[in-house]
């Protein structure tokens, strides 16, 4: 009777095991993607603006 507890324990640990991995690998999916968001925001302005910048470089160079 004690051992059958015993199993179940066991699953039991098993399944929260696999619960709170699961849920750390969603989180860490989560944060990742805030992180990519954050890091585009910054830089896309900033490669847009030289982008500008080179266009008019390069009109003024060829014309």
């Amino acid at each position: 009777m004690n051992e059958s507890r015993a199993n179940e324990s066991r699953a039991g640990q098993f399944g929260k095991h696999v619960l709170a991995g699961l849920v750390l690998l969603i989180a860490a999916l989560i944060v990742l993607k805030l992180l990519i968001s954050i890091v585009a925001a910054v830089f896309v302005p900033i490669i847009a603006i030289l982008a500008v910048v080179a266009l008019i470089w390069a009109a003024r160079v060829l014309l």
